[in-house]
């Protein structure tokens, strides 16, 4: 039989009860929530069920229900920005994992940097999947962009609870355009089960604020973005802000229009080959560490902690050359072929972490 997930509940500080989930083995996977979501609902849905089996192989994925969203907590009181981080500290706090990958897709994107930045020991790499710094009204536009917002605003309004799917398809047809009727159908299904109308304008009010942009350079850990290049919920000149905003960032553009990838098409394939390639390696353990000569962790520790290579040489009272030919022989006897991956494998292992939070 397919394996099910585990369903758990906490409570945000605020005493919001939040739903999560959590399903495989390995080094842990957490999905910064997006709106729209329902943890059993898509565990069933053709939307999502692809992700959520992909993901979690080889790894412990871990995701959950925003507040206002399917299994937690129906109309909070507080939607916000701050709210949705608390969110993500509840749930990751739930688990009992000390150091974890994020995954932020979407909305989840600028709760991910949030998160990423206010807690940089826990983080040991980001994937940003159409994600956005900026909030529709943040992106400039003037009158019209405001005055299109507003239009959202008021169709989730009147027509969000209603059995006329017309409302709701307007939706539909930004986040999956080159969907089948079967598979809008099944979002439109989604969107109902997920949020109330109020909610989901709450939602998307909020959403349209956001603006991390001045938080995305302080991020420190390995980052990989994902972008489909035609999104037409997301336009692909944000996944570029922020590929550019965080140090070291790599873009990935993915041939698509979907905002959500779907099962059929190329994109979704190429996007969970990236994400594989970056995630750390289950098993990269201490015989792999313990190739290294005593110099070589020592150089490793100050690589872990963001040190360039004249920092390195200064601490180390050697020549650059010198922290050059170690960082080869480094590479070599971890098996990874750049600088970012040598960090990622090394916080992973504890380097770079202060001696209290190992």
């Amino acid at each position: 039989m397919p394996e099910r997930q585990k369903l758990r509940f906490c409570t945000a500080s605020d005493g919001v009860r939040l739903a999560y989930a959590t399903m495989g083995s390995g080094l842990p996977l957490v999905k910064a929530a997006n709106w729209l979501s329902h943890l059993e609902y898509e565990w069933q849905s053709p939307i999502w069920r692809h992700w959520v089996e992909g993901l979690s192989r080889g790894r412990t994925y871990i995701r959950y229900d925003s507040r206002g969203c399917g299994l937690s907590d129906r109309e909070p009181q507080d939607m916000s920005s701050e709210a949705w981080l608390r969110d993500l500290e509840a749930v990751v706090d739930a688990t009992g994992f000390e150091r974890f990958a994020l995954l932020g897709p979407s909305r989840g994107g600028a709760t991910a940097i949030e998160y990423a930045v206010r807690h940089p020991e826990r983080v040991s790499h980001l994937v940003l999947y159409g994600a956005f710094a900026r909030g529709r009204l943040k992106r400039g536009g003037g009158p019209e962009k405001a005055a299109e917002t507003a239009l959202y605003h008021q169709l989730a309004a009147m027509g969000w609870g209603t059995d006329n799917a017309a409302f709701r398809q307007v939706f539909a047809a930004e986040f999956l355009p080159e969907a089948t009727p079967d598979l809008i159908q099944a979002f439109d299904d989604l969107q109902r089960a997920s949020v109330f109308a109020g909610d989901a304008v709450r939602f998307m009010e909020a959403s349209a604020q956001i603006d991390v942009t001045e938080l995305a350079p302080r991020v420190s850990c390995p980052t990989l973005v994902l972008h489909a290049r035609h999104d037409v919920r997301v336009p692909f000149e944000e996944g570029r802000l922020l590929a550019a905003l965080i140090p070291g960032a790599r873009l990935v553009p993915l041939e698509s229009r979907n905002h959500i990838l779907l099962e059929a098409e190329p994109a979704w394939p190429r996007f969970l080959e990236e994400v594989n390639a970056f995630l750390p390696v289950a098993g990269m353990g201490a015989d792999t560490f313990g190739k290294l000569s005593a110099r070589e962790r020592e150089l490793l520790e100050l690589l872990a902690r963001g040190y360039d290579n004249h920092q390195i040489a200064a601490h180390l009272d050697v020549r650059e050359k010198t922290v050059r030919n170690h960082i080869s022989s480094i590479f070599s006897k971890l098996g990874v072929e750049s600088r970012a991956q040598a960090i990622v494998r090394a916080r992973d292992a504890g380097f770079g972490v202060p001696a209290g939070m190992k």
